[in-house]
């Protein structure tokens, strides 16, 4: 038998020669023996790590469905008690703040005037009867009652408007829209006009009469313009709406000082509020040459101020300016049965807009009518042709030019 060379152990003390039995390379050069041990080689591991539970992986390893990192990338950190890192807005979300609320801000500018017109009273102002018949354009009758109805004591004495019986009125306009310049034409209300029923009397007696219905009628049957839409507006509206816009600029072109209206201003430009511009449009005592031909003036001064600032970007943009306003036109204003939140907004755009501002053609201040000159004025109204109208007709106080100079 062959001699072997030992290992360090021998094979029947139980400490296999592993060089005898696996050969130099690692792998068994012969098959062992049914009797003898299989011994595998033994690999030392630290004492101090113990394994990681199986469902949490090492501290740097990707957790869970996590992507690998790649060749060179170190692994992500997080050290304990480190939040993660909140993940910033992008300008998509703040655009979707500002559009919801730019949606708000619209739904606000249409829901409250659409509020205040379901409290606006609504007047029957269409006569009976025959009428003109239906002309281009628009033409709207705005009247200013002078009626105390409403108004407290302490209110009578601040506005100035004592304590008189029934309802007359102050103001009569007619504001023509179409295809020319908006014209807003004063009819003076001591105009000695033939009213239906009465004879020969001042304009504003029609109202006093018979109401709006009569005062539609005598206006239609002495010009030949029918009337389209109907606007009251009371002696106190004056004053609120002025108030709700936080004021207006009048421009007096004279000392003026009237106790029936309480007014007491200076000569030149300033702030009026709503008293003050309400005297302002009333006063007739101050001009001793024109006298209700002047107050007609003032009037439409301060309707185009009015609607300047109801219609100035500033409106828009405060709410609560915007709210008061438009909680102030049920409480101040009337319109005629048939007229729309969208045709009052037009006849008030209108009234700021006003290209040709004048009074009815008048021959005297008695106050007549210029049989000629009012005659050409309503053609022009009544077939629409503001555009064509000289400007010899319409003056600021019904006199030709060559009159007042």
């Amino acid at each position: 038998m062959t001699d072997r060379p030992r290992g360090d152990g021998e094979p029947g003390d139980g400490s296999p020669d592993f060089h005898w039995l696996y050969g130099e390379s690692g792998a068994p050069d012969r098959e062992p023996r049914p009797d003898e041990t299989r011994v595998m080689p033994t690999m030392s591991r630290p004492s101090d790590v113990s394994p990681p539970p199986p469902d949490r992986p090492l501290p740097g390893q990707p957790q869970p469905g996590q992507p690998r990192p790649g060749p060179g990338v170190p692994p992500p950190s997080s050290p304990r008690g480190t939040r993660p890192a909140r993940r910033r807005r992008g300008p998509g979300f703040w655009l979707r703040i500002v559009l919801a609320l730019l949606l708000l801000w619209v739904v606000y500018l249409v829901a409250v005037p659409l509020w205040a017109w379901s409290k606006v009273d609504k007047v029957d102002f269409e006569p009976s009867g025959k009428r003109p018949a239906d002309q281009p354009g628009t033409t709207y009758l705005l009247v200013g009652s002078d009626s105390r109805a409403g108004l407290s004591k302490e209110e009578r004495k601040q506005l100035g408007t004592g304590n008189a019986a029934g309802q007359r009125t102050d103001t009569i306009m007619l504001l023509h829209t179409g295809d020319g310049p908006n014209l807003l034409m004063s009819i003076p209300r001591d105009s000695l006009v033939e009213v239906p029923g009465y004879g020969t009397t001042k304009i504003n007696a029609a109202y006093a009469y018979d109401g709006p219905k009569l005062l539609v009628k005598t206006i239609e049957q002495n010009t030949g313009i029918r009337i389209d839409d109907y606007v009251e507006i009371g002696l106190g509206g004056l004053a609120g709406v002025v108030d709700a816009v936080g004021g207006i600029e009048i421009c007096p072109t004279f000392d003026m000082k009237d106790k029936l209206a309480n007014l007491n201003i200076k000569k030149g430009c300033q702030e009026a509020d709503g008293a003050t511009a309400l005297g302002y449009a009333r006063s007739r005592h101050t001009d001793p040459r024109y006298g209700d031909i002047t107050r007609v003036k003032h009037q439409r001064e301060v309707v185009a101020a009015v609607g300047g600032k109801v219609f100035s970007p500033w409106t828009f943009v405060n709410p609560v300016r915007y709210w008061n306003l438009a909680n102030a036109v049920p409480d101040f204003f009337a319109f005629g049965e048939g007229t729309g939140p969208m045709r009052a907004a037009m006849w008030a755009t209108a009234m700021r807009s006003a290209d040709l501002s004048c009074v009815v053609p008048i021959s005297d201040l008695a106050v007549h009518w210029d049989p000629k000159r009012s005659e050409q004025m309503f053609r022009y109204l009544i077939e629409d042709k503001t555009g064509d109208m000289p400007k010899s007709l319409c003056t600021p106080t019904g006199l030709p030019k060559s009159v007042t100079g």
